[in-house]
């Protein structure tokens, strides 16, 4: 369950002292990704790894990074004054070690079910999505509700926090279950469990923003709804899977050369000289020798490797019934007809 998006008037953001969640969310992390079997999703892991990394603010990224205060969500500076790095960059912040915890715990295991279900690409598109949906509404509500007079609660709110996008993926993940969910000793269907969520939050932990969660359920919904009336994958979609297709290219061409000099045997001259084959497996306009496996144009009946005749010919036939022999060349006969070829 993810923890929800603090909020308060114009003030400062400070983190508070290690409680030492990060090695547990760390531990988590590998129990999931290192058992066997385990499918591994790659956006999921991005997800978790970014807002780590910019909560920790290791090295030169905590210079280039925008410190919390400046990229706290605050629906006034955003219309008003068109601080759009607020809108893109708050759900990646969070205020305290345990906000971050809960938060990325819920984001674990939302992800790898939705990843694995839907597929990586479908998935960060989804992801994408659901980030300008919940926010871009938060924003609508809260600029909304100045009609009815509350001002400062809602329009002049700062708030931070990956749980808006968590919420809308609890909507996408339950929307078609039957299933039903234990929450703080209720059973209720799963289907309304952002619902039952979403007030329970506020009952326990007054602090959190109401309108970020809200925004996220409703997210969730229009999703749903754009998925069922625009059938097929969308643009963002089409663009990421083009992408991921492009970047791989070179290691999968690279892959199928190896696998194609691996098959096919050695390369020497102007044939090839491998494990005996059929004549259905022999390329066209060639022909493997019986004696030393090199591949002959069909030009020629006699080996350019060992000199021996070709089996399948006419003129094979001849040249056995002229010998009177059965054909079959001695070890030192096959060494000399080698030695005089290359002795030409």
């Amino acid at each position: 369950m993810g923890s929800g998006m603090s909020r308060g008037p114009r003030r400062g953001f400070g983190l508070e002292a290690s409680r030492g969640m990060l090695p547990l969310l760390a531990l988590q992390v590998l129990m999931e990704y290192g058992r066997a079997g385990a499918s591994r999703p790659p956006v999921t892991a991005a997800l978790l790894a970014a807002n780590v990394l910019i909560y920790l603010r290791p090295g030169a990224l905590h210079e280039i990074l925008p410190s919390i205060a400046r990229a706290s969500f605050n629906p006034q500076l955003i219309v008003e004054y068109g601080d759009w790095t607020r809108f893109f960059l708050s759900p990646f912040y969070h205020l305290s070690e345990s906000h971050l915890f809960y938060n990325m715990t819920s984001l674990l295991w939302k992800g790898i079910q939705l990843e694995t279900s839907m597929g990586s690409a479908e998935f960060a598109s989804m992801v994408a999505a659901l980030l300008g949906l919940s926010q871009g509404i938060t924003l609508l509500l809260a600029k909304g509700l100045i009609l009815f007079g509350d001002y400062t609660a809602y329009y002049d709110q700062f708030s931070v926090g990956f749980s808006g996008v968590l919420f809308a993926m609890k909507v996408v993940l339950n929307a078609w279950s039957d299933d039903f969910v234990y929450l703080h000793g209720m059973v209720i269907p799963a289907k309304y469990a952002a619902w039952a969520e979403l007030i329970l939050i506020q009952v326990f932990i007054p602090g959190t923003s109401f309108l970020g969660h809200l925004g996220g359920i409703l997210a969730g919904l229009v999703y749903l709804w754009l998925k069922r009336t625009f059938n097929g994958p969308d643009p963002f979609t089409l663009l990421i899977t083009s992408i991921t297709k492009v970047v791989t290219w070179p290691v999968k061409f690279a892959q199928k050369l190896l696998r194609s000099a691996s098959s096919q045997g050695r390369i020497t001259g102007r044939g090839r000289v491998g494990r005996r084959a059929s004549a259905r497996e022999t390329g066209r306009g060639l022909w493997r020798c019986s004696t030393c496996t090199y591949d002959n144009s069909i030009a020629t009946d006699i080996c350019e490797m060992c000199s021996t005749a070709r089996e399948d010919s006419s003129f094979s036939h001849r040249q056995n019934h002229q010998a009177g022999g059965s054909g079959e060349l001695s070890i030192d006969e096959i060494r000399r007809r080698r030695l005089q070829r290359f002795d030409r």
